[in-house]
């Protein structure tokens, strides 16, 4: 058996990957990752989501299937928006000299 070569990701897996944008690239997946568990939350189908979402059902399945390049930021939260989530946007200042970074922080849906 050949021995194969683990290496310790970053956090961000479209970082490790080579993505160009990575950091963007990340967010907007959590971003559709929160959707997706909206849409699921909701009961809705697919189609009944991207009606209220007001995209069509096909471009909603690229959409939670990964394939969202087409979709900027503002487009995805607003996507969220329509199927009821709040989000707000908040900056700090970074610690040190390093780059700063983006996150979405998750919430329970019960």
């Amino acid at each position: 058996m050949t021995a194969r070569k683990v290496t310790r990701s970053s956090g961000n897996v479209f970082k490790d990957i080579g993505v160009a944008r990575s950091e963007q690239h990340l967010l907007k997946a959590q971003v559709v990752h929160v959707l997706a568990r909206l849409i699921e939350h909701s009961g809705l189908t697919q189609t009944a989501a991207a009606a209220r979402i007001g995209i069509k059902q096909p471009d909603l399945s690229k959409v939670l299937r990964g394939n969202f390049a087409g979709f900027s930021l503002e487009r995805l939260l607003a996507a969220a928006n329509a199927m009821g989530a709040d989000f707000e946007i908040a900056f700090r200042k970074p610690a040190g000299k390093r780059a700063g970074r983006a996150m979405v922080r998750e919430f329970e849906l019960t």
